[in-house]
């Protein structure tokens, strides 16, 4: 999957965030969801194969034959409860949206948790299917009966309320790992409540398949969060000026271009804000007593005051081979002078 990279440069923050968009394999893989989707329904509403397979399953009551298990599927199933994992997942991308100072976290789960109520909840009415335990003609498939169970919510809520934590990882190897994490806890949690005789086998596939559409379709909101996010945070930040709380920060240009030798080139990353250090006269940079390196203050002479230094005797090494210069004598004939 690729994935845009680019700054966040919103009141200064840089987010490295990698948000999603919608390429190629995107679209096959959203039309081939569509595709399975409607097969699932085509199946169940002509009493295929698949509406046998349900009753099999109904009728062989997994949680008759493996009752040692019931216990701890009775609580691994809150795993696809939409309050529960949504309180746990809002906290942490909370968290999230503080550290990065924006709201592209909550908003993401917001918007995914909107669609899978919509078009999950729409088509439990319009299908209105009775579930296993109030089934009523045994080879039928229990449609339009006035039920709520087809698609299971449990299997699609799992796979979107764990799948945005994988959409929003911020390395594809990331991504790609939770993917597969909450694709396979999604069918498990679909699992279990077939095992607990509360869904059918094609509810929890069809729940698995409306999970994927959704967070498949999320690339397409995207400039609708980010028009929102921009608005939310300049309420914000007009609130906050309101109330008299801190500056906001001021967004620096990463390159150093137009900046001057006296005004301080060099800028550093404090928590995603890029800060310029302060300049001091003549061009050099005033560094915190804390920064690197740290080296005591030491006294600084002019070279005029400084003590000149001029070297003694001859600069050639010693050596045992060669006889020591001496000064030449003058000898004086008729009246010239001449070096021996």
């Amino acid at each position: 999957m690729r994935t845009d990279e680019k700054p966040d440069q919103r009141e200064g923050r840089w987010s490295e965030l990698a948000r999603p968009y919608m390429t190629r394999t995107r679209h096959w893989l959203f039309g081939g969801t569509v595709a399975v989707y409607a097969a699932i329904v085509l199946g169940v509403l002509t009493t295929s194969w698949l509406v046998t397979l349900d009753w099999q399953i109904m009728l062989f009551r997994p949680y008759k034959q493996w009752p040692d298990i019931h216990a701890f599927l009775d609580y691994f199933v809150v795993l696809g409860q939409r309050g529960p994992t949504a309180v746990a997942v809002a906290a942490w991308l909370l968290w999230r949206c503080w550290r990065q100072r924006n709201l592209h976290p909550l908003l993401v789960l917001g918007v995914a948790l909107l669609m899978l109520n919509v078009t999950v909840g729409a088509a439990k009415i319009g299908m209105g299917r009775l579930g296993p335990h109030y089934a009523t003609t045994i080879g039928t498939n229990e449609m339009g009966l006035g039920g709520d169970i087809f698609p299971s919510g449990h299997t699609a809520n799992a796979v979107v309320t764990w799948g945005v934590l994988a959409y929003l990882a911020t390395t594809p190897l990331r991504r790609r790992i939770l993917s597969v994490v909450a694709a396979l806890g999604a069918l498990g949690v679909g699992m279990t409540t077939v095992y607990l005789g509360t869904h059918w086998v094609s509810d929890v596939l069809l729940g698995w398949a409306a999970g994927v559409l959704v967070m498949l379709a999320l690339p397409w909101c995207e400039p609708g969060m980010a028009w929102a996010e921009a608005r939310l945070m300049a309420v914000f930040w007009r609130l906050r000026d309101r109330l008299g709380g801190a500056p906001r920060p001021v967004p620096v240009p990463a390159s150093p271009a137009g900046v001057t030798a006296g005004a301080g080139r060099r800028a550093v990353a404090e928590d995603g804000v890029l800060v310029r250090e302060p300049a001091v006269a003549g061009g050099r940079q005033a560094r915190a007593p804390e920064a690197w390196p740290h080296h005591p203050a030491r006294p600084h002479t002019a070279r005029s005051e400084r003590t000149p230094v001029t070297p003694s005797g001859s600069r050639r090494p010693p050596h045992a081979d060669r006889a020591p210069r001496t000064a030449p004598v003058t000898t004086t004939v008729r009246g010239r002078s001449q070096g021996s």
